[in-house]
């Protein structure tokens, strides 16, 4: 049984999730051949190195993506499937076989969060068109992202949490959060979103496609990556919500809050009286001001 969307090209990220992706790829690869599923592999060696094998492999004809790693390595080929606004190759198709530190952006549609039954999955033509949003930040740094942006608090964990290489995912997300929460303050937050400017005293912004980010928290539980819009969660605090709050936001039960404000938009833009620093999929990619917009349905995701 080859699938209909042509040979696979899997992306992979060995060193994803203290090398647990490079260790599930023979897995993978038995999977993919016991379905008959004709298959090459692309074993990245650092960063935007995914970007760019993705790209390569649509220019040359190729319509069928695999990203085997975490969030990271999603978003790393998501951005060589986009170029200019518009998916570079209409039509073309993204699978994922989350096998790192964590993939969040998968339990927004059920998919399995172990490799080999990711990977059973790869086979047969159900398919889900997914909106893909965009970011740009100060200095006009432009990328893509599918899951979940932040900025504020949430672009310091993430900076925080990638030099905490010694705990796994979801603890290295957590121990990022308290140790970073202390030092942080509140800043002044204007947000336009589709041309109705609001202003607070926020600690952090989520501009959210799917629901899940920090290794399972269900933080946009109201999102839809599919309804061509973003939601939008204003945080203004006081810090000790969270000792109340975070336990509540594994369940996706924080919401309504009334220190967390909702907003839903297609476009937004964030300033802030300073540089706040902005992630977008667990990736740090500079500060605001920024803005989000969407691009409906560019991806077809596997399911």
């Amino acid at each position: 049984m080859t699938s209909p969307f042509g040979r696979l090209v899997v992306i992979a990220n060995p060193r994803a999730g203290r090398g647990r992706a490079g260790q599930a790829l023979p897995r993978v690869e038995q999977v993919l051949t016991s379905r008959d599923l004709g298959y090459r592999v692309v074993r990245t060696t650092g960063p935007g190195h995914a970007t760019e094998a993705a790209r390569d492999a649509l220019r040359a004809g190729e319509r069928y993506l695999i990203a085997v790693g975490g969030d990271g390595t999603v978003h790393e080929v998501v951005n060589g499937m986009i170029q200019d606004g518009r998916p570079l190759a209409p039509g073309a198709v993204l699978g994922v076989v989350a096998a790192g530190s964590g993939c969040d952006f998968v339990r927004s549609f059920g998919l399995p969060g172990d490799a080999e039954r990711a990977a059973h999955h790869l086979a047969g033509d159900r398919l889900c068109p997914v909106d893909v949003g965009v970011v740009t930040c100060a200095g006009d740094v432009t990328r893509y992202f599918v899951n979940i942006a932040e900025a504020g608090l949430g672009g310091a964990v993430v900076d925080r949490a990638a030099r905490l290489g010694r705990f796994p995912g979801a603890a290295r997300y957590a121990a990022g959060f308290w140790l970073t929460l202390p030092g942080f303050r509140p800043a002044a937050v204007r947000i336009d979103a589709d041309e109705h400017a609001r202003a607070w005293r926020a600690f952090n912004v989520v501009v959210a496609n799917g629901r899940y980010y920090g290794g399972g928290m269900h933080i946009s539980p109201k999102s839809d990556p599919c309804d061509r819009t973003l939601d939008v969660l204003v945080m203004t605090g006081p810090k000790s919500d969270s000792f109340t709050t975070l336990p509540k936001v594994y369940r996706g039960a924080h919401l309504p809050h009334r220190n967390i404000a909702e907003l839903r938009a297609c476009a937004v833009r964030v300033e802030a009286d300073r540089p706040l620093p902005v992630e977008a999929d667990g990736e740090l990619l500079g500060t605001t001001p920024a803005s989000f917009g969407i691009i409906p349905g560019a991806i077809r995701l596997k399911l």
